[in-house]
């Protein structure tokens, strides 16, 4: 059984994986916290003891200052804090050498989301060839459990994905992935993670898989009013997204594509934005000769992704929409989530979308911890079993339900 949890990161994801693992720290054992800026590890041990989210009151829970790109760094703190369990909600930048660390040291590697390469935009599909699938054989050869993509999307919507197959469908013909977050932040313009990240997410090509093989478009080009659950009609854009390339490849789905909500204004700020260029990643220089990427300083001049907390409100619906034949019928099942914001500011100080994609993390370390993923080989959600995870979120705070011909109800997965 592993045991003793190090979080590299310090953001508002980072901040919810925090609370969760501090929640179930009788079974995860010691909590570290790693980042670039000590304080920010102890302003969120500080939230953690305020809302008295440590179980174990005894338990260790302690912050410290790491650069993650520096493998021997991580590879020394990993081993000065017995850490068996690293998850990884840093910067995508970092996941190379955070993982080069746990195959170093034999730690179990979690991570939310595809590597990236700061000077690489949207690189060609499938994204987990270009650099985690390369290293499969490399941490099965060290006994190392990789479990990629593990937040709520990419992560539990490969979850559904997976029971899709296993409990719902003979034949599946298409799964489209939905994610709606009808909240309001009251802000002018904001992003709900990391600005850099998400901008990056959406100036390139959008690649869907279609007709078994991949389609590209450009952002905003393809559009789809979707009714969901709760949050009622959405507009969303076609989008590519890490999941549509894992599942395109893992499971035998002609079909895969991922729908992100955007309302006018983002739209328009966002291609404001692009159209004069401040959404470069490449280096300018400015009349005074000073060398800036405009990316970054768009990042710094919009609020914070964590200071939207406290006055965030509504909810968020994220879903798989599956179509297929179940005994030679028809068939169509959407899996989905809600989540509200306030709920999640109320229990961990953080926003919904922080809530969504912290929460799963735990739950996959709690299932390594078991024994149960601990698979010691490289892996993506829908290569493992999908019940026992959607059963530990239903007990954290993300309840499934689904929606098909029998009724709106919540899944139970209790043995």
């Amino acid at each position: 059984m592993k045991k003793n949890v190090l979080i590299i990161g310090a953001g508002g994801v980072a901040q919810v994986v925090a609370h969760k693992c501090a929640q179930h720290n009788d079974v995860l054992g010691d909590i570290h916290i790693a980042s670039r800026t000590a304080a920010k590890c102890q302003a969120i041990i500080d939230t953690i003891r305020a809302k008295q989210n440590l179980k174990n009151v005894d338990g260790v829970l302690a912050g410290h200052a790491l650069d993650a790109t520096n493998v021997d760094a991580t590879v020394a703190l990993i081993k000065e804090t017995g850490c068996e369990i690293v998850l990884n909600v840093g910067s995508p930048f970092i996941n190379m050498p955070v993982m080069s660390a746990c195959i170093a040291t034999g730690a179990a590697y979690l991570d939310t989301a595809i590597h990236e390469e700061q000077d690489k935009i949207c690189e060609t599909p499938p994204w987990y060839a270009n650099y985690e699938w390369k290293r499969r054989e490399e941490c099965e050869k060290a006994g190392v459990t990789a479990i990629l993509g593990a937040g709520f999307d990419p992560g539990v919507v490969n979850a559904y994905a997976k029971l899709a197959v296993e409990d719902y469908f003979d034949e599946i013909e298409s799964i489209d992935i939905i994610d709606i977050n009808a909240g309001s932040h009251g802000k002018y313009f904001a992003t709900n993670f990391d600005p850099e990240i998400n901008f990056r997410e959406f100036t390139g090509t959008v690649y869907s898989w279609q007709n078994s093989k991949w389609q590209s478009n450009t952002m905003f080009e393809v559009k789809k009013v979707w009714d969901m659950p709760v949050v009622g009609e959405s507009q969303t854009f076609m989008t590519g997204h890490d999941e549509v390339h894992s599942l395109s490849q893992n499971l035998n789905v002609p079909n895969v594509r991922f729908w992100m909500g955007f309302g006018d204004h983002y739209v328009n700020v966002f291609t404001v934005l692009k159209n004069i260029g401040l959404l470069s990643e490449q280096p300018v220089f400015t009349a005074e000769g000073q060398e800036v990427i405009p990316l970054k300083v768009v990042k710094a001049c919009l609020p914070d992704p964590s200071s939207l907390a406290p006055d965030y409100t509504g909810k968020t619906c994220i879903g798989d929409l599956v179509k297929g034949k179940k005994d030679g019928k028809d068939t169509e099942v959407l899996i989905y989530n809600v989540a509200d914001h306030k709920d999640a500011f109320e229990e961990v100080g953080s926003q919904g979308i922080s809530y969504t994609a912290g929460v799963p993390p735990v739950a996959a370390a709690l299932l390594i911890a078991s024994g149960e993923w601990d698979v010691k080989k490289m892996a993506n959600i829908e290569d493992l079993p999908a019940k026992p995870f959607l059963h530990l979120l239903n007990q954290m705070g993300l309840p499934t339900r689904i929606k098909d011909a029998n009724g709106d109800r919540d899944l139970n997965f209790a043995n």
